[in-house]
């Protein structure tokens, strides 16, 4: 067995504003195994200045991880704790390999294109009349779930789209979710929150910046909506530190995303917790290509979790592989007419 990696750089369509700052570009890795005259690949799909393996030892590692193959996933997946990214891409890789097809990695109604995941439509930050347009589209789109990030502009002018939303659709109509990527200083947060509870909003995703448990479980006390973690999640590796967390701050939800957390390991850990103290969760993917969003929307419908999935991500590039995803009516689905092109596995 052999395994070599590869780099991509993925380009936005348009330029995407977060609280981070404007993507027009997203690096991402490739793990490929070959034995056997057959071959496996996994995305190890990092975000810089996010995920916790943002370290200049990067690439080594994935050379590393390469050279060391042998030593089978389990072994590597401990080995490889401080680096989720790369530990998600061997699972992947490992189970691409030994699947009948590389890109069916949970068989199950999904890929058999009987069934579909419903997904939120996400919205990104910028002007006001470009935001107003994203949400007219995903509308016409067929969503009945929206995730708007907030954050990066005046927050009256959000509760100004939060009204024209409102204006337009009721509770019943359109569920909104917000996410403020820690934008909020904790002093202020509970009094933007009871403004932002007037517009019927499902929950609001990180609120303050990570790291501040006391100030989030305060929050999360007294918040007239329901709060979810999601960065707060990463850099956590210990199974008790993840049930410290939880404990203390008491959040009404979770966000997982595999490939800043441990893959399907670190993420079942997340849940098996989270399900012990009554938390809710949902699965987000984090702006890999199609082949890690693949493996997540498979993984993600064997979880039987009905509430709108983050995985509506995979046409926001012009390079990304073609692939049999596709979103229709606010649903993501494995449309089998359609075929994998990826060149790495040629």
């Amino acid at each position: 067995m052999k395994a070599t990696y590869h780099k991509h750089i993925l380009e936005f369509k348009r330029p995407s504003g977060t609280s981070r700052g404007v993507l027009k570009t997203k690096e991402t890795w490739f793990i490929i195994i070959e034995n056997a005259n057959k071959k496996g690949i996994g995305e190890c799909g990092i975000l810089r200045t996010l995920s916790i393996d943002d370290r200049p030892d990067y690439e080594e590692k994935l050379k590393w991880t390469c050279d060391n193959i042998n030593l089978g996933e389990e072994k590597l997946w401990k080995e490889l704790i401080e680096y989720p990214s790369i530990q998600f891409g061997v699972e992947m890789a490992f189970r691409s390999l030994e699947s009948t097809s590389p890109y069916e990695l949970f068989p199950s109604d999904f890929t058999r294109g009987k069934e579909s995941i419903p997904i939120n439509g996400l919205i990104w930050m910028g002007g006001k009349a470009f935001m107003k347009q994203q949400i007219t589209d995903k509308l016409k789109e067929g969503f009945d779930c929206i995730k708007m990030k907030i954050g990066a502009i005046d927050f009256e002018r959000e509760l100004e789209l939060l009204t024209y939303i409102r204006s337009q659709f009721s509770k019943e109509t359109i569920e909104l979710r917000v996410d403020a990527n820690g934008a909020f200083m904790p002093e202020e947060a509970l009094d933007k929150l009871k403004k932002m509870h007037l517009f019927d909003l499902h929950s609001i995703e990180q609120p303050i910046k990570q790291g501040q448990l006391q100030a989030m479980n305060a929050i999360c006390k007294q918040t007239p909506f329901p709060i979810a973690l999601d960065e707060e999640l990463i850099g956590v590796f210990d199974v008790t530190e993840k049930e410290e967390l939880l404990q203390i701050v008491q959040p009404q939800y979770i966000i997982l995303k595999p490939s800043l957390i441990g893959g399907f390991k670190g993420t079942q850990e997340w849940i098996t917790l989270a399900e012990k103290m009554n938390i809710g969760w949902w699965i987000t993917s984090a702006l890999e290509s199609n082949i890690g969003l693949n493996a997540i929307a498979q993984y993600t419908y064997t979880l039987n979790n009905k509430m709108p999935q983050g995985l509506g991500t995979g046409g926001l590039y012009t390079n990304n592989y073609e692939s049999p995803l596709t979103v229709r009516s606010g649903r993501l689905l494995y449309d089998t007419r359609l075929n994998w092109e990826v060149s790495l596995m040629n």
